[in-house]
């Protein structure tokens, strides 16, 4: 019996907010979360814990400060997604942040994680003056190699920086894709 082929997922960049996106997005983050995914939270975690931090999300959107990728399955569901947001700083204002990365665990190990930073990249390539995407991701879940083979680089790393539990800190692992 042979394995099926996995069915790609559909990317839209901006797509518009409405409830059925919004409730999407909050069963994706605590399903990630919740399988041990390095997304802002530590399961157990439910979405009214992660509804304020959407909503900040959400507003940074509004004010024109970051944009929304969002992958949908074959089925209509949010199956991925990721937040581009812009630097404030003026001097910083050629490179973007790559936040909140999530592939649900339904999806996993079929291409999809490639296939939304590929997207991301796309979609930043199109952004005026952007030059490169940064992102930090979590030490001890081998996201260093994931990104990596990506094509993005490690170019920081700070000790300890994130306290998982007590007695549990790992490294916050600073990654950059050049697009130029």
């Amino acid at each position: 019996m042979s394995t099926p082929t996995p069915t790609p997922l559909t990317f839209t960049l901006d797509p518009a907010v409405d409830p059925a996106l919004r409730d999407g997005i909050l069963d994706l983050w605590a399903d990630v979360s919740n399988a041990g995914g390095a997304v802002g939270f530590v399961p157990p975690v439910d979405r009214e814990t992660i509804r304020p931090e959407l909503v900040r999300q959400f507003a940074a959107m509004a004010e024109g400060r970051a944009r929304l990728l969002v992958g949908h399955d074959g089925e209509g569901r949010v199956a991925a997604s990721a937040f581009l947001t812009f630097n404030s700083h003026r001097l910083m204002t050629h490179w973007i942040w790559l936040y909140t990365v999530m592939v649900h665990p339904r999806h996993q190990g079929a291409g999809h994680g490639r296939d939304l930073l590929a997207e991301a990249a796309r979609a930043a390539r199109r952004f005026d003056g952007i030059e490169a995407i940064r992102l930090a991701c979590r030490s001890g879940l081998g996201l260093e190699r994931f990104y990596g083979s990506c094509g993005y680089k490690e170019v920081g790393r700070i000790p300890g920086a994130i306290r998982v539990a007590p007695g549990d800190d790992r490294d916050d692992v600073i990654m950059l894709l050049p697009l130029t």
